[in-house]
């Protein structure tokens, strides 16, 4: 379970966040001057947040983050007490923070796609999936917990 769960951060999250954004900046060509500090804070927070989330769903949820080893139990605790889909949350924040850091528009615009992305699989497959799989805790949790942030709902 632990080789699955780190297979599958780093084939999702480490390419979504940790890879491609800098694969992007490096061929834009409307890249400037960054703000390096800025942009490394909101990456390194960003990342925290998404390997937190893993080790929940691996110690709460008895699964991984990946579709094909989801974990067996609804994960509502740590960074899921303040949002439900703080993995997502954490990605588009490292990735805003690594376009900050070298100055990339393009690392920006690559952040707003995910954002949309991220929310059509949220409302479409993963919000149907988990009123199904746990009909009862979802829906206590659906209506307690906002699913992005609390002004963003």
């Amino acid at each position: 379970m632990l080789t699955r769960a780190l297979i599958a951060f780093l084939a999702l999250p480490g390419m979504v966040a940790g890879v491609a954004p800098w694969l992007l900046a490096a061929i834009d060509p409307w890249r400037g001057f960054g703000a390096p500090f800025v942009g490394a804070a909101l990456y390194v927070a960003g990342m925290l947040m998404v390997a937190a989330c893993a080790v929940q769903f691996y110690r709460a949820g008895r699964g991984t983050l990946a579709p094909w080893s989801p974990p067996k139990a609804l994960v509502t605790g740590g960074l899921y007490r303040w949002t439900r889909n703080p993995m997502y949350v954490g990605v588009v924040i490292a990735v805003c923070g690594a376009g900050i850091a070298v100055g990339s528009p393009l690392v920006g615009l690559y952040a707003a796609v995910l954002a949309f992305l991220f929310h059509a699989r949220v409302i479409m497959h993963e919000e149907p999936w988990l009123a199904l799989r746990f009909p009862e805790e979802w829906r206590a949790y659906s209506i307690d917990t906002p699913r992005w942030l609390r002004w963003i709902s």
